[in-house]
């Protein structure tokens, strides 16, 4: 299968409505976007990204007549955060409705729903007149694609077209909270921060269960190991001279070191390869930068990676999250 970048709206809907798998833009990163009511559609999603069958896909609507159709029982809870929040960087997960394939939701009763603000995304998802279940369009287990560029790095010749948008906004994926539970529970941390949210409904709850590979994932990003460089990636929490210290000491058995830290300290470290990830005192310039860095890497042929750690507060809190999911959870403290 070739292929194709598509510049015409109208020809992406026509493929998604043909059953066909396309990557398009929105405000986190790029989706792989397919048929939320077919299964052959869905399945294509699966097999492009070489994704977990028991890891379940968010539905993406355009309009939000549209939210009745997918789900139910939708409380007044959801109908405040959607007032608030929507379009924006915010899946609700609810009850869902019948005739969304079970590939969507992994045979749960519940299914994970949002409305993206990116125009090229809202004009697509109204073109179709079709709930659109959309994964990052990015090989399974591999840093989350920022531009259509790491689209056709990860799956060219296995998806039908690439709606190039240019590069996203936020640069992490949406915030999943489940609102089918008497206190609503944050099961993703993503766009939409807890301190935003907890402004609008008051107390909400957070879910570390995403760290525990045993349970069946409620939301994309609770299970396996995600947005991963090649080399092995390690979090260092202390003072520079302690990761220092440790590049050093790797570098002494012959191993090619990165780093990964902010603008400011690119000349406080000596190793093989430092690179900047946005500037310490802008999260979302981290944020935003944080995949493509990751998959920078890969171009270095480094042995190691070692990443400073980040204030883990509002939008912080969701870029510590993908760190500690493409480390592994390794972590060294000084």
């Amino acid at each position: 299968m070739k292929t194709k970048n598509i510049t015409d709206i109208r020809e992406a809907a026509n493929l998604l409505q043909k059953e066909e798998v396309v990557a398009f833009p929105t405000e986190t990163v790029y989706g792989l976007g397919a048929n939320a009511r077919s299964d052959e559609a869905v399945a294509k999603i699966f097999a492009a990204k070489g994704r977990p069958s028991d890891n379940p896909l968010i539905v993406h609507i355009g309009a939000l007549e549209q939210l009745e159709t997918v789900a139910s029982n939708i409380p007044d809870v959801a109908q405040t955060l959607i007032h608030h929040f929507w379009p924006g960087p915010l899946t609700i997960v609810l009850l869902k409705k019948e005739g969304l394939s079970d590939l969507v939701t992994a045979g749960l009763e519940t299914v994970g729903v949002r409305m993206p603000s990116h125009p090229v995304a809202l004009q697509l998802l109204k073109e179709t007149q079709l709930p659109i279940a959309a994964p990052s369009a990015n090989v399974s287990g591999r840093p989350s694609p920022t531009t259509g560029k790491h689209v056709a790095e990860d799956l060219n010749g296995k998806i039908s077209g690439i709606v190039d948008g240019g590069p996203t906004g936020i640069g992490v994926e949406s915030t999943v909270i489940d609102c089918t539970t008497a206190i609503p529970v944050i099961l993703r941390p993503g766009g939409v921060t807890r301190e935003q949210i907890e402004a609008v409904i008051g107390t909400v709850q957070f879910d570390g269960s995403f760290k525990n590979s045993k349970e069946a994932p409620k939301s994309p990003g609770m299970k396996y190991t995600h947005y991963a460089p090649n080399a092995p990636l390690t979090i260092v929490k202390g003072s520079q001279a302690f990761l220092q210290n440790l590049i050093n000491e790797q570098r002494m058995k012959g191993n090619k070191v990165g780093v990964l830290t902010t603008e400011e300290n690119l000349e406080a470290y000596e190793a093989d390869v430092v690179l900047g990830c946005g500037k310490k005192v802008d999260i979302l310039s981290i944020a935003q930068n944080l995949y493509g860095v990751l998959r920078s890497f890969n171009e270095y042929d480094v042995n190691l990676i070692y990443s400073e750690s980040f204030i883990d507060l509002g939008l912080g809190l969701a870029v510590m999250n993908r760190l500690l999911k493409a480390s592994g959870y390794r972590i060294i403290e000084e």
